[in-house]
């Protein structure tokens, strides 16, 4: 089965290397801006500063071939498949963000903290429940 998706917006973001990003957002990630596409300008409605969201990317410098991974890059660990693990190398490299909306300024979301590097394409956006 083939699937489409498109972005929804981009990440604007201080991090210009997976290889320089932390792991995980909570380990010590900036802030950055989610640019949001013009077309998907009504889909902001509702939200505000101070919104928990996940942000849900796609990994664009992923490998897609991996299916075993050393989980957290550690050679020490045993290989582990990767649908129990949260590496971006994997057959459908989505991201998912947990984080805070800063400020909305037009088209622009500060959110964070996020690992995501910069450029990174985003799919959708999702409340936190």
């Amino acid at each position: 089965m083939t699937m489409e998706l498109r972005a929804i917006g981009v990440i604007s973001s201080e991090l210009k290397s997976a290889k320089k990003a932390p792991m995980q957002g909570f380990e010590g990630a900036p802030d950055a801006w989610l640019d949001i596409e013009p077309w998907a300008a009504d889909a902001v409605d509702g939200l505000a500063a101070g919104d928990e969201i996940i942000v849900i990317t796609w990994f664009h410098e992923a490998r897609r071939d991996v299916l075993k991974v050393h989980p957290r890059s550690n050679p020490r660990i045993r290989l582990t498949g990767v649908f129990a693990t949260r590496s971006p190398e994997r057959p459908n490299p989505l991201g998912l963000h947990p984080v805070t909306i800063r400020a909305i300024e037009g088209l622009r979301l500060r959110i964070g903290p996020i690992e995501a590097i910069d450029g990174t394409p985003v799919v959708d956006i999702k409340p936190v429940i």
